[in-house]
């Protein structure tokens, strides 16, 4: 299993910054290799049920993904199911004016056979792309 995690600083209003990450559609804006993410329903329980595309090294990865944790506006659990598999986890605190917002992720490589080689190069891949997806928010939500 792959872990990543990282955090940045956003000088905008926590309810504002957890509005814009709680559309789905917002997410393929400001995830580099994400190629669509789009809403399937709205919970009851509240947040939302997606289905996504991702492109990993050229390769098309397609599921869905379901908050299971919704405390607005503080997290977001969202369970990956699909090509991929694992759980995605966004946590919003304020700090310093703005808002702390974390991104971590756990998710299981689909090819079993190049498990070992892919998943230290995934998590450099992950671990880059998390820089620029918070970097993109936070110029999305300072604009």
């Amino acid at each position: 299993m792959v872990h990543v995690e990282d955090s940045i600083d956003i000088d905008a209003p926590i309810d504002e910054v957890f509005e814009y990450m709680d559309q789905p559609e917002n997410q393929a804006e400001i995830t580099p290799s994400l190629v669509e993410s789009e809403l399937v329903e709205r919970l009851p329980s509240g947040g939302s049920r997606a289905k996504y595309t991702y492109s990993f090294v050229g390769v098309h990865l397609n599921g869905e993904v379901q908050a299971t944790a919704y405390d607005p506006p503080h997290h977001i659990t969202f369970e990956m199911g699909g090509d991929l598999e694992g759980k995605i986890d966004w946590t919003l605190e304020e700090a310093n004016g703005g808002t702390r917002v974390t991104y971590a992720a756990e998710y299981d490589i689909p090819v079993p056979v190049l498990k070992s080689v892919a998943e230290s190069f995934a998590r450099r891949y992950n671990e880059r792309e998390i820089e620029t997806l918070l970097r993109n928010l936070k110029d999305r939500m300072e604009a």
